[in-house]
C-alpha cells in the first residue's frame, strides 16, 4: 500500500510541478487564450505517460510467463526444483516479504523477477544459469532478485518511467504549440503541419533523454540489489562470484519488457548510457567496495 500511495503522490507532484512552472512562466493564460488548454494537456499528459507503464506493471507477471515459457515450480517434486524453492524461500523470509513464485524457463544464464507488488512476485531462473553456476552462486543470484522485490524496484521503474513519459508528452506538445503559433504563426483554429512535425520530433529527442535517465536510476538499482544479495546471503564472495561468472557468460536474451529486471546485459560504448545494467566489472568493484 505505501508504494500505491507513492505512485499517487508521484503522480499528483508531477501535475503540480508542471502547473506551477506553467503559470509562474506565464505561459497558462497566454496559451489558453491562443488556443491551447493547459489543464487538459496536463491531463493527457498523465494518461499517455502513466497508462502504459502502470498497465505494464500489473499484466508484468502473465507476459513474463508467456514471454520465456517459464513454469511455476513451487509444488514440484522434482529435486533441483525443490533447491530452488527453498533457496527462494530462504531469502524472502530473510527480506520479509511473502514468498514469491518461482519459476524456470529454457534459455542461456539469465533470471529475472517481476511481479506489481512485492507480496505477489514472481522470481525467474534459466537453465542455462542453473547448469553454469554452482549452487551457491545460483543462491546469490536468487538473493539479488528478491532484493529487487524487498525494495520494490518494479513499482519505482515504473513510477520513474511513468513522470519520464509524463513529461515527455507535455513539453513536446507545448514545444510544437510554440513552434507552430508563435515561429510559424500560424493564425489557424487548427493546429497546423509544423504542430505536428515539432511533436514528433520532440517526441523522439525528449523520449532519448528521458530512456538515458531511466536507465541510469536502473543501473544504481542494480548495485542495490547486488549488495542485498550480499546481505541476505551473509557475506559478498557468493555474489561476486556469480557476477564474475556472468562476465563471462553470454547472457541470455531478455524481451525488451523484461531486459531492466534480467540479472545480466553487456552494455558498452555508447549504448552503456541506454543500458539497464552497469558492466560486471563496475559491479564487483562497488560490491568489493561496500561495507
Amino acid at each position: 500500500m505505501k508504494r500505491i500511495a507513492l505512485f499517487l503522490l508521484t503522480n499528483v507532484a508531477v501535475m503540480v510541478v508542471l502547473g506551477i512552472t506553467v503559470n509562474l512562466l506565464g505561459l497558462n493564460g497566454f496559451m489558453s487564450a491562443n488556443g491551447l488548454n493547459l489543464g487538459a494537456l496536463l491531463g493527457f499528459s498523465l494518461v499517455m505517460g502513466f497508462g502504459g507503464a502502470i498497465i505494464s506493471l500489473l499484466i508484468s507477471k502473465p507476459v513474463a510467463k508467456w514471454t520465456t515459457g517459464a513454469q511455476v515450480i513451487n509444488d514440484s517434486p522434482d529435486p533441483t526444483h525443490r533447491w530452488l524453492v527453498s533457496s527462494v524461500a530462504r531469502c524472502a523470509e530473510k527480506a520479509g516479504i511473502t514468498m514469491p513464485e518461482v519459476a524456470i524457463y529454457e534459455g542461456a544464464p539469465n533470471a529475472f523477477a517481476t511481479g506489481a507488488f512485492k507480496n505477489s512476485a514472481l522470481v525467474a531462473v534459466s537453465t542455462g544459469l542453473v547448469q553454469s553456476m554452482t549452487r551457491e552462486e545460483v543462491d546469490a543470484v536468487i538473493g539479488h532478485e528478491v532484493a529487487h522485490i524487498a525494495n520494490g524496484d518494479m513499482v519505482t521503474m515504473t513510477l520513474i518511467q511513468g513522470v519520464m513519459n509524463t513529461f515527455v508528452v507535455f513539453l513536446s506538445r507545448v514545444i510544437g504549440y510554440v513552434v507552430d503559433r508563435i515561429i510559424l504563426r500560424n493564425n489557424s483554429e487548427r493546429p497546423g503541419v509544423g504542430y505536428y512535425v515539432t511533436t514528433v520530433v520532440m517526441d523522439l529527442l525528449l523520449g532519448v533523454l528521458a530512456a538515458i535517465i531511466v536507465a541510469w536510476f536502473s543501473r544504481q538499482r542494480e548495485f542495490r540489489a547486488d549488495a542485498g544479495s550480499a546481505q541476505l546471503l551473509g557475506r559478498k564472495q557468493p555474489m561476486i562470484s556469480a557476477l564474475a561468472r556472468l562476465g563471462g557468460l553470454d547472457p541470455g536474451e531478455m524481451p525488451k519488457a523484461l531486459s531492466a529486471m534480467g540479472i545480466s546485459s553487456r552494455p558498452s560504448g555508447l549504448m552503456a548510457l541506454f543500458s539497464s545494467h552497469p558492466p560486471m566489472e563496475e559491479r564487483i568493484a562497488r560490491l568489493r567496495e561496500g561495507s
